[in-house]
This record gives C-alpha cells, sequence and structure tokens, in this order.
C-alpha cells in the first residue's frame, strides 16, 4: 500500500464521510483537492497554521468557517497515512499483555 491522505468529515463527533487519495507527503494540496472533489465539497482556504500543523503532526483540520460555501459538518480533518513508518509503542506496562 502506498502512502496516502485520508480526509474525513465530522459531524458532531462521528465520521459523516471519508476518503482516502494516495498523497506525497510533502505536496498534501493535491490530494486533498482530490479527496473534495470525490467528497463533493469546495477546497477549503489552506492559512499557516495548516501547514505548520501538517509539517509537525501529518495531519490538520478545517473547520466550516476555512469554506466559502456553507457545509453540513463542523470540520473537515485531513490526515497523512504512511503504512512503512515504523510502529510506535506504548511506553503504559498495561498493554504488554
Amino acid at each position: 500500500m502506498a502512502s496516502a491522505l485520508w480526509a474525513k468529515t465530522i459531524v458532531g463527533h462521528r465520521i459523516d464521510r471519508q476518503a482516502t487519495i494516495p498523497c506525497d507527503r510533502h505536496d498534501p494540496r493535491e490530494a486533498l483537492l482530490q479527496a473534495c472533489h470525490e467528497l463533493d465539497l469546495a477546497e477549503p482556504v489552506w492559512l499557516d497554521k495548516n501547514d505548520r500543523e501538517w509539517e509537525e503532526f501529518g495531519m490538520t483540520r478545517f473547520g466550516a468557517d476555512a469554506f466559502f460555501e456553507s457545509v453540513p459538518f463542523q470540520r473537515l480533518e485531513i490526515e497523512y497515512i504512511d503504512p512503512d513508518a515504523p510502529k510506535k509503542k506504548s511506553k503504559d506496562y498495561r498493554n504488554e499483555f
């Protein structure tokens, strides 16, 4: 499996709709545009905040106010998925079983 961008719309605290698009870690905007097309959404406004979150965490969020038209959800979340990334091991002893 190649790396991908996972886009999901959130209503309340639940995922309403989602799409997974092949993505390059250093250029998420093209994949975001494709995900928005698949989800039938306008592209959100990408701010410096989104650049910082993407670089640091590999994910970012767009509130309903990031869209020029009204949207039927509270936020759009995008996350980078890398299947080749090393798995993080929990330091909590309760997870050793």
